[in-house]
């Protein structure tokens, strides 16, 4: 197979359909002149993303076979190159769906998926996929395709990756910066797969309407542009290349497909076989009403992350300190005890700790043959969580795991515990998300930079999920802000990040900060949007089917 220049190409589109055919047209041929084989155009690239309704946007939507469509497909042929583009098409019965289109070198449609998550007003003009579109066997690697918001959640790209995609191709139309500095590299890094991702520039709404819209909207109407910075994110989510946050630009990068058939992490473990599909049903099954009540507005909490060496006294003596200084929530990192330390005494000396005070202290222990997550009140071991993946570095002894994440109810929300290697999986904070927690407490050891750098983070915005995180080499407390929905009043500025939670990286032994179990209720990122709820559980079935994963 060997290496391929790939590119992703960022511009503007208005409401003139043979404009925008002629802007994709000279954008692909500048992609081509730099050599790329395999060229990646934003999202609805036939027409602005605004209609007066339903039947509009039908009127004006590509058919297969159009003069829009084989013009693409003409190019594609003149280049011999791989040309994934996003528009919207009209569908039988009515139906107006996003769809991404990959043509082949030989102009040839070879794969067709229809945007499965739409985001806000979009549901008002289009109509979502139902299935997940193939993973396309390519000279340049198995190519998989999706659309903007369909990458603010992980499902889509994890069914994708799961089903052995190479190479993800991300076609968008949005003006939030968290998608470039979140949201696209993180599905690069959680998969070890390739994305090349290409983002719109200009306004993404009619201009002269900008001023009323973003007064609606909630958001400035300088924000309402498309936030560029297109990129190409290696398996590692290393962004190799990045475009402007304005203008046109063709991002180039020479990759090897290959490279994302190697899922190992640091200490050997293979991070695809050692998923549990039988523990992600929920993922894969209709969500449900939830049925708890909202946890408190706030909730002080801490992180504890000793000195290396330090003396387990001295750890108990800076839960000591966190809990008298007002935290209700104390995580320490993982085995902070030691392997030789079980439950029993570690709950004792935790509970010695936090006597007096409301504290909940959250570590975790060698409990036989399981890595187990303990709750430690003042009256003692409240809850375990044993780890639910197998992991190389402790497959010396902890081969027993879990079934289920478990939740726990508090005085102030309800509280899940992800330990361990657990905290690599997208699905496990899926499946606390789903199980109505509030806040995730995770002792945890990261061994690759950006399972601090962007993993926590995204799993905290795309479940709505506070967490508290407390590793050897520091801890991220991780608040989710109240400022989230669009089409709603905003009470700060808004900053260009739509899904993204405040940030506290621990700071010395002990960190505290506050977060928000109420905000957690919250799940709609704009309206008919859910993160959670939204999610499209019945296309993704391979998330939870047991058997090999693909090649």
């Amino acid at each position: 197979m060997g290496p391929v220049r790939v590119a992703a190409v960022q511009f503007e589109v208005g409401r003139d359909v043979e404009a925008n055919l002629a802007t994709c047209l000279r954008m692909i041929d500048r992609a081509a002149a730099e050599g790329a084989r395999l060229i990646v155009l934003p999202e609805f690239c036939n027409h602005l993303s605004w209609y007066a309704d339903r039947a509009e946007a039908h009127r004006l939507a590509c058919r297969l076979g159009d003069g829009f469509l084989s013009a693409i497909a003409a190019r594609a042929r003149t280049h011999a190159a791989y040309v994934k583009v996003n528009v919207t098409l009209a569908r039988d019965g009515g139906r107006t769906t996003g769809t991404n289109v990959l043509f082949a070198p030989n102009g040839a449609v070879v794969a067709e998926s229809d945007k499965l998550v739409l985001m806000g007003a979009e549901g008002d003009h289009l109509d979502p996929g139902t299935a997940t579109g193939p993973v396309v066997p390519t000279e340049h690697g198995r190519l998989g395709l999706y659309a903007c918001m369909e990458g603010v959640i992980s499902e889509v790209c994890r069914d994708l990756a799961v089903r052995g995609a190479q190479v993800l191709l991300n076609g968008l139309n949005s003006f939030a910066t968290d998608e470039a500095s979140l949201h696209i590299p993180v599905r690069a890094a959680e998969n070890r797969v390739w994305v090349v991702a290409a983002n719109k520039v200009g306004p993404l709404l009619p201009a002269e309407l900008l001023p009323s819209i973003g007064e609606r909207l909630g958001v400035p109407p300088e924000w309402l542009h498309g936030a560029g910075e297109s990129q190409i994110v290696a398996p590692d989510g290393t962004v190799l290349a990045k475009g402007p946050r304005t203008g046109e630009a063709v991002v180039v990068a020479d990759i090897d497909p290959e490279l994302a058939d190697a899922k190992t992490r640091p200490d050997g473990t293979d991070v695809f076989a050692a998923r549990r599909p039988e523990v992600y049903r929920p993922i894969t099954e209709p969500p449900r009403v939830r049925g708890s009540a909202p946890g408190a507005e706030k909730l002080a909490v801490a992180v504890v992350t000793p000195e290396p060496g330090a003396d387990p006294r001295a750890r108990a003596d800076l839960v000591r300190e966190a809990a008298r200084g007002g935290a209700e929530l104390v995580v320490l990192p993982e085995l902070s005890f030691g392997t030789e330390a079980g439950p029993g005494n570690v709950a004792a000396e935790l509970s010695a700790a936090v006597r007096g005070t409301g504290a909940h202290v959250v570590t975790s222990v060698r409990d036989g043959r399981s890595h187990v997550g303990v709750l430690v009140g003042a009256a003692g071991l409240r809850a375990r969580q044993p780890q639910l993946h197998a992991t190389a570095r402790h497959a010396a002894w902890a081969t027993g795991l879990g079934d289920e994440i478990q939740v726990i109810d508090l005085p102030w929300g309800r509280l899940a515990i992800v330990v361990g290697d657990d905290a690599i999986y997208p699905e496990t904070f899926r499946l606390a998300a789903i199980a109505d927690a509030d806040v995730v407490a995770v002792p945890f050891t990261p061994s690759e930079p950006w399972e601090t750098r962007l993993g926590l983070l995204e799993r905290s915005a795309e479940n709505r999920l506070n967490v508290v995180a407390a590793g050897p080499g520091g801890g991220l407390i991780l608040a989710l802000p109240a400022d989230f929905t669009l089409w709603t009043r905003w009470e700060g500025p808004f900053t260009g990040r739509i899904s993204h939670p405040l940030v506290t990286a621990s700071g010395g032994p002990v960190t505290a900060a506050t977060v928000h179990p109420a905000q957690a209720r919250n799940r709609h990122v704009s309206k008919n949007t859910d993160l959670v709820g939204g999610r499209p559980w019945k296309a993704v079935a391979a998330l939870a089917e047991t058997g090999e994963t693909a090649p």
